[in-house]
């Protein structure tokens, strides 16, 4: 057979179009598919690597790989990549750090209706992805909201517009992360995050590994040697979605919180604005990073006490560039990061043990002379608490004596008996809890049983973020080393997926 119309009427119609798809350029050697293949940008690499290996006649799609990587440097970063992060001239003249935050801050309210606090936040985390080389942590910017139409792409569209090599992805597997921030240490922007991020385990851990400078590394084997490589991390991250995300994310994160506008608030259109506005933001802001990078990754700005250890970690590298560049920033960023991560955040970002503590101290707190609670009491406190978890817990069964002794024990608390007047029965008492509220509670004694609404997000029957109750997807997939000996607690499997399902689909 030598030409397409053998194929068809040897083959038929689909023949033919496997072997057009199959088919390499017109007289394209080898070299000239490696040099075509090392123009496209990581992403788009990564979709066809494979196919074009196959193509090419190339059993190991590793060695392909090393090619296109051999190409790409240096002439890629000069040319190729040029296109994708164009370079950036700094300003001709040194920059005022607080004048260039409050054009940022103009900016920002020019096109985006939000809280003030959201346009402090966002003013320093766009000047924060440009001294990434600078800080030793990288606070995600979560952009979130409770509904669709409450400017989150447009926010997330203006953030790329300032920040230092932005990378947009509507959607990413695990591995593109980590092979994008190997391979190019963008800013990346990743949108629509509530349509896949909670199913992804794996994508969250390596989004979390990325928090910290020291731990910013994930480990995977390569090629057909299965040869171990390191994989970078590190670098500043968007998330853009309705609703809240899995705690671990949302616990690194500077929340940018949204809401939709109403008919007054009027403000300009994004797709209209002179591209030079933020061509010259963009150099003001190279030059302020290189003049001020120095200084501002020696600071060690004073942290808010109210805040917990992980928000004054988010805070520090902002808190250090309001610091560098003075003015009213200092001040305002300290006003805002109490409003937007204080302590009435700590159980926004709970895991169900902490907020079960939560409640628990409120039962104790109500009653200062109590010491002790049957747990026959503190089922029945918990289940009349309509606007949390516990009296529809799992498929609208109230959590039981069991779930709760199981959410108790890593703390270190397990009923016991004990005497209630005349009689005798299992329950808890004030002392077994001390140390618990001590240490995860953070001495927040104002309960959160006033958040009626973080109830009805997760635990609702109704709402754009309930997960399926059906869906065990999270546990079919597990990897797992060994097979239990025995068959799993029916019951365990009801709490685990009930925990699945309280914290976003994290297992």
């Amino acid at each position: 057979m030598t030409d397409f119309n053998d194929i068809h009427q040897a083959q038929g119609p689909e023949a033919v179009k496997d072997a057009i798809n199959a088919a390499a350029p017109v007289g394209e050697t080898i070299s000239e598919a490696v040099a075509r293949l090392s123009a496209l940008p990581a992403l788009e690499y990564e979709k066809v690597r494979k196919a074009e290996a196959e193509k090419l006649g190339i059993d190991r799609v590793s060695v392909l790989d090393k090619e296109v990587e051999n190409t790409r440097s240096p002439a890629q970063t000069q040319n190729g990549a040029t296109e994708m992060f164009p370079i950036i001239e700094p300003h001709n003249e040194a920059v005022n750090g607080a004048a260039l935050l409050d054009e940022i801050a103009d900016t920002i309210r020019q096109f985006i209706v939000c809280d003030p606090e959201t346009v402090t936040a966002a003013s320093l985390w766009i000047a924060f992805t440009w001294l990434i080389d600078r800080v030793q942590v990288a606070p995600i910017a979560m952009i979130t909201a409770p509904e669709m139409q409450c400017g989150k792409t447009q926010l997330l569209t203006l953030i790329g517009k300032l920040a230092n090599r932005p990378l947009l992805a509507s959607n990413i597997s695990p591995a593109a992360i980590f092979r994008v921030i190997e391979a190019h240490n963008p800013t990346l922007l990743i949108d629509e995050a509530d349509s896949f991020l909670r199913e992804s385990e794996e994508a969250r851990g390596i989004i979390n590994s990325g928090h910290t400078r020291q731990s910013a590394h994930v480990i995977r084997v390569v090629g057909d040697d299965h040869e171990p490589k390191q994989f970078s991390t590190w670098g500043a991250k968007v998330i853009c979605g309705i609703g809240k995300q899995a705690p671990t994310l949302m616990g690194r994160s500077v929340i940018l919180e949204l809401r939709r506008k109403l008919s007054h608030e009027k403000v300009e259109r994004l797709r209209h604005a002179d591209t030079r506005q933020f061509d010259i933001l963009k150099s003001k802001l190279a030059r302020f990073a290189g003049d001020a990078g120095a200084i501002i990754e020696t600071l060690r700005p004073a942290l808010p006490e109210a805040l917990n250890d992980r928000a004054q970690d988010n805070w520090e590298p902002l808190l250090a560039i309001a610091d560098h560049a003075g003015g009213h920033w200092p001040e305002t960023t300290r006003s805002a990061a109490l409003k937007i991560s204080g302590k009435e955040q700590d159980e926004d970002n709970a895991s169900a043990g902490v907020m079960l503590l939560f409640d628990i101290q409120d039962i104790f707190e109500n009653e200062k002379s109590r010491q002790k609670i049957s747990t026959e009491e503190l089922l029945k406190k918990l289940h009349e608490m309509e606007d949390r978890p516990w009296p529809e817990w799992y498929r609208g069964q109230p959590i039981t004596a069991r779930q709760i002794a199981r959410h108790l024990k890593p703390y270190g608390i397990a009923p016991k008996k004990l005497r209630f007047g005349y009689d005798t029965g299992r329950g808890y008492e004030l002392d077994q809890f001390k140390d618990a509220f001590d240490r995860y509670l953070s001495g927040t004694t104002e309960q959160s049983n006033k958040n009626s609404d973080l109830s009805r997000n997760l635990y609702g029957t109704t709402g754009t973020n309930v997960p399926d109750e059906n869906n065990t997807n999270a546990l079919k997939n597990k990897q797992c080393s060994a097979v239990p000996d025995t068959a799993p607690d029916p019951e365990e499997i009801e709490e685990r997926l009930a925990i699945q399902q309280f914290d976003g689909g994290m297992p």
